[in-house]
């Protein structure tokens, strides 16, 4: 037995875990990780520019071969994450998406889901959008209160109730768990939305905090640990702007949810003021990484994305690492100055990653060739929405496709009108999935409501819109969308890699085990049988 395997029996079998903290990188690939943990020539002399991270590694194992959920959207990412589940088990494909068995909201929500009051029971089917769009007011960083349960879907079974994002998932979360065995729990996110991780119950999580990244952005008094009031980027400070317009003003809306966890660490609720145990589990996302992965920010002259093929971040993005990497220096220092430490079990990892990270390989359907169009234009040139072919269509870099005819026949007849025209959207060397090898992957959608009839995984590089802002997006099957970095750490752990194959959805169990707690409390976990991540069981 090795020394390393012998560390981690006694770090999820012998009591060493008192709480865990889970931190999520939006975007930050396996090669990022590995890149900056070891240094590449061209950057600082080629020593480590993520520090902390690299210090991090040092005592804990590190998965090389890590995939995040397919689709790998935030949404369904982070669900992965906190339930140990895929759409299969979970419900959750997008934060846009469509339930067959649901009916419109009681208003028509900001980005155009057609609601009425007179819509339920009457309509059933309808688009889901569970991002900033349920807002009270979207362009507030605290959104205005919450969410505004009229935009919400509602269910025709239910006496036409809202149905919540925690409602909406059909498994519980790691946070109902560990709350029901007497647990404090916390977690900080980028939308109203990811009260998901809340659970079923809507009891899971005791401080929720989801500053709005698609609001106004606005001076940060409150931010102390860098210079916000005002934000450093005032040209992106307009009413057009979200906190994503810009590489130095996303830190300043990152560092909020820093402060919240040190907050947390220090025994008070994410605002600083009211006290409250240090959390059992909590955690946050970061944004600045994804930030500097994607964005043309004309204004200020940047260009984010990577220099090369080989993952070497241009200097853009090298500033969201070291930021990134600065502030989880930050969060161990502080769990080190109040002695928990030695008893916090630290898990790294993504929601999801980005693609492509090879800069020659984008192509922006249609805006860099406007002889080509998304898969859903094909299907529904007329538009999409209730009353078209298509009813609700995602597209980012990868197309989920509902169509208003939910059946096979259909179903094979716009797959081979799709095929037909494979070069016109981008899928030439890419893949649809419809019918049997959909359903390897999903319910099949004759008996799931919620699953797309099809999945166009276009060529590596094709991202669907029709701007130019972007350098990458997210969404999708390939492997720059979906091998994000793991690292589990902890004193007690002897530096390891694993090269084995593991699945982000194994990181809830895992959580679950390190506190003593049975995985198998986890819904997800029994239908799909996720397994706790490899070479730390006893």
């Amino acid at each position: 037995m090795s020394t390393h395997v012998a560390h981690a029996e006694a770090l999820l079998g012998n009591g060493t875990v008192d709480r865990v903290l889970v931190l999520s990188i939006d975007g930050m690939h396996a090669v990022d990780f590995a890149n900056c943990a070891k240094g590449v020539s061209p950057i600082d002399g080629g020593t480590p520019y993520c520090p902390q991270l690299a210090a991090l590694a040092q005592r804990g194992v590190t998965y090389q071969q890590a995939t995040t959920s397919k689709p790998s959207d935030s949404f369904p990412g982070l669900t992965a994450i906190v339930t140990g589940g895929s759409p299969r088990s979970t419900g959750a494909f997008y934060d846009v998406s469509y339930d067959r068995s649901l009916s419109p909201p009681a208003k028509t929500t900001p980005y155009g889901i057609v609601g009425g009051a007179d819509l339920c029971p009457r309509v059933v089917g309808t688009q889901i959008g569970f991002d900033e769009e349920i807002d009270v007011d979207l362009t507030r960083i605290d959104a205005g209160g919450g969410i505004d349960p009229g935009y919400l879907p509602r269910d025709p079974k239910n006496h036409c109730a809202p149905v919540y994002p925690h409602s909406f998932i059909r498994v519980n979360t790691l946070f109902e768990v560990v709350r029901a065995a007497g647990g404090y729990t916390a977690w900080s996110d980028k939308h109203q939305s990811y009260e998901l991780v809340k659970g079923r119950s809507g009891q899971g999580v005791d401080d929720f905090y989801a500053p709005e990244i698609n609001s106004i952005p606005v001076s940060l008094p409150q931010v102390t640990l860098t210079a916000c009031n005002p934000l450093p980027d005032q040209t992106a400070v307009a009413n057009s702007n979200a906190w994503t317009d810009s590489f130095a003003n996303i830190r300043c809306y990152d560092s909020l949810k820093v402060q919240a966890i040190l907050s947390e660490i220090n025994g008070r609720r994410h605002d600083g003021v009211a006290s409250a145990p240090v959390p059992t589990v909590f955690g946050m996302n970061f944004q600045a990484v994804s930030v500097g992965e994607k964005l043309i920010e004309s204004s200020a002259g940047l260009t984010g994305g990577y220099t090369d093929p080989y993952g070497v971040p241009t200097p853009a993005l090298l500033d969201e690492i070291k930021f990134v990497d600065h502030s989880i220096g930050l969060i161990v220092n502080a769990l080190r100055a109040r002695g928990l430490l030695d008893r916090t079990l630290i898990i790294i990892s993504a929601k999801h990653g980005q693609s492509p990270t090879d800069p020659k390989r984008v192509l922006r359907i249609p805006a860099d060739n406007a002889g080509l169009t998304a898969p859903s234009s094909i299907l529904s040139p007329n538009g999409v929405g209730r009353g078209y072919p298509v009813v609700q269509a995602l597209e980012d870099d990868i197309s989920l496709i509902w169509l208003s005819e939910n059946n096979l026949i259909q179903t094979v007849g716009n797959v081979a009108l799709l095929e037909s025209h494979a070069n016109q959207i981008g899928a030439g060397g890419g893949q649809i999935y419809a019918g049997p090898t959909l359903n390897l992957m999903f319910n099949d959608p004759a008996v799931d409501p919620r699953t797309p009839n099809i999945v166009v995984a276009p060529n590596v590089g094709v991202v669907y819109t029709g701007g130019k802002k972007k350098l990458a997006e997210h969404g999708g099957f390939a492997h720059d969308d979906t091998n994000v970095m793991l690292l589990v750490a902890h004193p007690s752990l002897a530096a390891a890699t694993i090269s084995t194959p593991v699945a982000t959805a194994q990181i809830a169990p895992t959580v679950l085990a390190a506190l003593g707690l049975d995985p198998g409390a986890l819904d997800a976990v029994r239908e799909e049988g996720t397994a706790v991540l490899p070479a730390l069981q006893h």
